[in-house]
């Protein structure tokens, strides 16, 4: 599903919009395994999966795979439908420099809500 993510972005013109000045690498933690997103003014330029030696990442978001398939299912329940849900509800760890995550916040929530269609 994770390598379905730029053709999803990318694909979504207003979504690429939003995040024009968004250049960055985040990790995105699914249960044990890990992928590296890159982002190139607003379009998924890479994804990556693990394991890396030494990866180069700004900021990453883990969660258990129970807790992304919730929040990527078509109608995700109380606690799951949101990332901040997710956080306040000690579901999804945040790691690194939030900058760039909380300064494009409703970029982040459309590149990974990108995938609720797909679960």
């Amino acid at each position: 599903m994770i390598e379905t993510l730029a053709e999803r972005v990318n694909g979504n013109e207003h979504l690429v919009h939003r995040g024009r000045f968004v250049d960055t690498t985040f990790l995105l933690g699914i249960g044990d395994e890990s992928w590296l997103v890159r982002i190139d003014s607003g379009r998924i330029a890479e994804v990556r999966k693990g394991p890396f030696v030494m990866p180069r990442w700004t900021f990453a978001l883990r969660a258990s795979e129970e807790a992304w398939q919730s929040f990527w299912s078509p109608t995700p329940p109380p606690g799951y439908h949101d990332l901040f849900a997710l956080i306040r509800f000690k579901r999804l760890a945040v790691e690194g420099d939030m900058h760039p995550f909380m300064a494009n916040l409703f970029y982040f929530k459309g590149v990974l809500g990108a995938l609720r269609s797909a679960a």
